[in-house]
């Protein structure tokens, strides 16, 4: 099972990285705390002190079609924010 799917690189998380040394993950629907808190510590090499999780429903949609309306849902969605240690950063644009 692949613990991490992907950080989320947004504004507001980038903001959060650089003040309060938090980062922000979408992570697999069925991992919990300390699997996030090893998978992060594993791959970025940091100490993470804190893990806190969100789980986003999905969202019910519809639009409006020449053939008429079509409704779905948005993906159900879990986040884990990550806070590493004072004076560790993680750095996701190095690899780019």
């Amino acid at each position: 099972m692949d613990i991490l799917i992907k950080p989320i690189i947004t504004e507001k998380m980038t903001e959060l990285g650089e003040k309060l040394n938090r980062y922000g993950f979408i992570v697999h629907k069925s991992a919990n705390k300390l699997q996030i808190k090893k998978a992060v510590e594993d791959l970025y090499g940091v100490k993470v002190d804190a893990v806190n999780t969100i789980i986003n429903s999905g969202k019910r949609m519809s639009r409006n079609t020449k053939s008429g309306i079509i409704v779905g849902r948005t993906a159900k969605v879990k986040k884990a924010i990550v806070t590493v240690a004072k004076g560790e950063k993680i750095d996701f644009y190095s690899n780019i």
